[in-house]
């Protein structure tokens, strides 16, 4: 008889766990690495540019999440990629040089791409494909949620208890480190319903998802780069007022997330990335025309808002899959995400400097690609 809590025999209390923990150490690394490299580390721009397509590396390889499951089961492997994803981020406040910055980044990227895949692949596997869409919005809403918290925490240690840098890379790390303890000791050892393939491989029959998730991970990157580049440097925008943006952005998340999900589940995967992406071309569209802050400032709230619909394109995979193919094609749907990483900021950077506008339409017509492209989906809409 199992003498356990019974929160501890819940595959979703586990996956909840699994999502609160890994935005404590990630979003701390984040929050404060501009400041620490500059101020601690005396990094230059060629060396923080090292440094973040360093960071970027484990994402283009989370393909090879397949060799280690030859040695652990998804699950096990899901523990230590979080306590790796802690064990980086405790570390950085500790190595303020170049080659141990670009090692600590390396350890906690690591952990948080695996463990970003191995998440995925897990709530595919076990949370049912009616439930899924649902769910997957709760998932993001807690990460919005914890990644909130994070930084309004990181926001008072260093304003008002004058914390240092390298405690609070120490606490978030730890913590995010303990919780996956917790989760390793506490948590019943579910057996596997599907034993999952761990050769690596392409399917025909995957095409579309490979397609769609390259163009997702071009338009994301014009998303992250560009429109906040744009509002500080054509509209003057402070730290200050990006915080506040990224902050209110969060929040929106918190709250839109699992709505996105119910959305997703009443019109099916289909219509909601059609949706998404007809939206995207206007709000892009709209980019390249902006003349005042305040019409950027909302189009980059409202687009925020229709990236959480793009959990529909990971739900249509699980639909159409074999069951055991979704870990692996979760690693590789993952690497083919951040393909567009590498190369596409560079390229684009050099249009960026003839016309701002010019890579908004360019991202205008990546979306609208997409959006033709969801004609060919195939699958039981359930």
């Amino acid at each position: 008889m199992n003498t356990k809590p019974s929160f501890f025999l819940s595959r979703e209390n586990l996956l909840y766990l699994l999502a609160a923990g890994a935005p404590i150490a990630f979003t701390a690394w984040m929050s404060l690495l501009n400041n620490f490299v500059v101020e601690v580390a005396h990094f230059d721009g060629e060396k923080i540019g090292i440094l973040q397509s360093l960071r970027e590396v484990p994402g283009l390889l989370a393909f090879t999440i397949v060799f280690v499951l030859l040695i652990f089961r998804q699950q096990t492997a899901a523990y230590l990629s979080l306590i790796l994803l802690g064990i980086g981020t405790a570390l950085t406040g500790f190595f303020p040089s170049t080659i141990g910055l670009y090692t600590t980044a390396l350890i906690m990227s690591v952990g948080f791409h695996y463990m970003e895949t191995l998440h995925s692949s897990l709530s595919l596997q076990w949370i049912d494909k009616a439930r899924a869409p649902s769910f997957l919005g709760k998932l993001s809403a807690i990460r919005s949620f914890i990644g909130l918290g994070t930084l309004a925490g990181v926001y008072i240690l260093m304003k008002f208890l004058n914390f240092e840098y390298q405690s609070i890379y120490l606490l978030s790390g730890g913590i995010t480190i303990f919780l996956a303890l917790i989760a390793w000791l506490g948590f019943e050892h579910f057996k596997d319903d599907v034993i999952q393939e761990t050769k690596l491989f392409l399917r025909k029959a995957y095409w579309l998802f490979y397609v769609l998730t390259f163009l997702a991970g071009a338009r994301r990157q014009i998303v992250v780069v560009f429109a906040g580049f744009l509002l500080v440097e054509k509209f003057g925008f402070t730290v200050e007022n990006m915080v506040l943006l990224l902050i209110v952005n969060t929040i929106i998340n918190m709250f839109a997330a699992p709505y996105a999900g119910k959305l997703i589940e009443r019109f099916g995967e289909k219509l909601s990335l059609r949706i998404e992406y007809l939206c995207i071309v206007i709000i892009f569209i709209l980019y390249g025309l902006a003349q005042t802050k305040e019409m950027a400032v909302v189009l980059y709230v409202i687009d925020n808002i229709f990236f959480t619909i793009a959990i529909a394109l990971k739900t249509y995979f699980q639909k159409i899959a074999d069951p055991k193919d979704i870990a692996v094609t979760s690693g590789v749907g993952f690497a083919i995400n951040h393909i567009a990483a590498v190369f596409l900021p560079v390229t684009l950077g050099i249009v960026w400097i003839y016309s701002h506008s010019a890579v908004f339409f360019i991202g205008a017509a990546i979306a609208c690609i997409s959006f033709f492209l969801t004609f060919l989906m195939v699958g039981k809409e359930e």
